[in-house]
């Protein structure tokens, strides 16, 4: 900002000392009197036209006259300033201050000088002796930590000032920088905490503090803190996360599910718990299996989340319990919501379907993946073996033979290639041809053990 001093406080000032010489002073030293009046406004006349160096020459002179006038220094710091004269311009509002420190333009001057020449170290000094003219400077007292990288000062001051004056966006802006260093939020915690046991009615405490413990894996200090909010602000949906949490323990399916659903819905609540919030209640519909129906519209909450399938990641859980009936449901909803094309989906799907012994569509959906996949030999070996199951066992062979040409490099793969084969060829009769691929599976599981 640009700081100016009026024009008519000086006038003011000078003839105000003109009348008292005129009243005290021998009429001889009157001529001085006159010249430095005549060089100062000379020089304010210079510098109006933006003539600094005549400005400068003529406020030299005034320095002659009167060695420590603070404004004749303050006026020459203005004129270096404008001349782009920074140390000089910095020098002149120094010495100003070293005549009078109780002028606070004189001391903004020197602080003009550090932010155009962006020495914010040095401007630091100034900025914490103008707070003691008016403590709104500590707003650029803040700004000067953050450019100087010194983020536990500005943080410990931003709490301050939130504490005292409430929060600013461009302060939160910083506070949000400071934080994602892993190294600065154990003080922040400790702020929260100490936030909470002044104010244990503002919410917005509660939720930073528990964003802080989710980030960091600190679940049960996460669940600790949700509990405090719910005994403040039973009305809070941040409280929900441990109702839901007390109402699942507790066999309280119905509470437990309004909870849940206050909490999916809620746009102030991060992804992250929301996704810990449906993975327990998956875990509690696998033994209460009558709240199925409810966790399917829990899932919708996550239609559109972009980071991630949570219908997928669903079938993957079910996969891994070895209930195939339900993780094939979860893999053709994802399929139906991805149009069909997801890779990974597919051959997992694909898994499901052989342990539910659903070859024929198994068959169907493997050989069209080829079309859509024709470079990937998990494809050809699902078909193969579907067809074999089907008892087509040409259509197997061709499969097979045609994703033996796709094999790099995967032994375990290539080993139940030659087992399928030699099934299609068992069917088809061709003895010799079915030792041959029987054997070549042999002989890769000895290699590879």
């Amino acid at each position: 900002m640009k700081k100016t001093v009026s024009f008519f406080l000086f006038l003011v000032l000078l003839c105000n000392s003109a009348l008292l010489l005129a009243q005290t002073e021998p009429e001889s030293i009157v001529p001085e009197t006159d010249k430095f009046e005549d060089y100062f406004y000379e020089s304010l006349k210079q510098k109006g036209i933006e003539n600094y160096d005549k400005a400068i020459e003529a406020l030299e002179e005034c320095s002659k006259i009167k060695p420590n006038d603070a404004i004749v220094y303050f006026e020459l710091g203005k004129n270096y300033l404008a001349s782009k004269e920074y140390e000089r311009a910095y020098h002149s509002f120094e010495k100003a201050t070293q005549i009078d420190s109780t002028n606070k333009w004189f001391w903004l001057g020197m602080y003009d000088v550090n932010y155009q020449t962006k020495n914010y170290n040095r401007a630091i000094d100034v900025v914490n002796k103008l707070i003691e003219f008016d403590e709104i400077y500590k707003e650029d007292l803040v700004s000067l930590y953050m450019n100087t990288q010194q983020f536990d000062k500005a943080l410990h001051l931003i709490n301050e000032l939130n504490d005292k004056i409430g929060k600013s966006d461009r302060r939160e802006l910083y506070k949000t920088q400071i934080l994602s260093q892993g190294k600065y939020q154990n003080a922040e915690i400790a702020n929260l905490i100490d936030q909470i046991n002044k104010y244990p009615k503002v919410e917005s405490n509660y939720t930073a503090l528990i964003k802080l413990y989710s980030e960091n894996n600190e679940n049960e200090k996460a669940l600790e803190t949700t509990r405090k909010l719910e005994a403040e602000i039973p009305t809070s949906e941040w409280a929900q996360i441990g109702l839901f949490k007390h109402y699942v323990d507790h066999n309280e399916g119905r509470k437990a599910i309004n909870s849940m659903n206050m909490v999916l819905a809620s746009a102030k609540i991060d992804a992250k718990i929301k996704h810990r919030i449906l993975n327990e209640f998956l875990i509690f519909v696998d033994t209460n299996p009558q709240y199925a129906s409810d966790l399917e519209k829990a899932i919708s909450y996550f239609d559109t989340d972009p980071d991630i399938n949570v219908v997928k990641e669903i079938g993957k859980y079910y996969h891994n319990k070895k209930q195939w009936d339900k993780a094939v449901q979860y893999y053709e909803k994802t399929l139906k919501n991805n149009l069909g094309e997801d890779l990974e989906t597919n051959l997992l799907l694909f898994q499901a379907y052989t342990e539910t012994k659903k070859f024929d569509v198994l068959a169907q959906k493997a050989t069209a993946m080829v079309e859509i996949f024709p470079t990937q030999p998990q494809f050809y070996y699902f078909a193969g073996l579907a067809n074999n199951q089907l008892k087509q066992f040409k259509k197997a062979k061709e499969m097979l033979e045609m994703g033996m040409d796709y094999l790099v490099g995967e032994r375990v793969l290539e080993i139940n290639f030659n087992i399928q084969l030699g099934e299609a060829y068992n069917g088809l009769g061709d003895f010799k041809k079915k030792e041959l691929y029987f054997s070549k599976a042999d002989e890769l599981l000895k290699n590879k053990k």
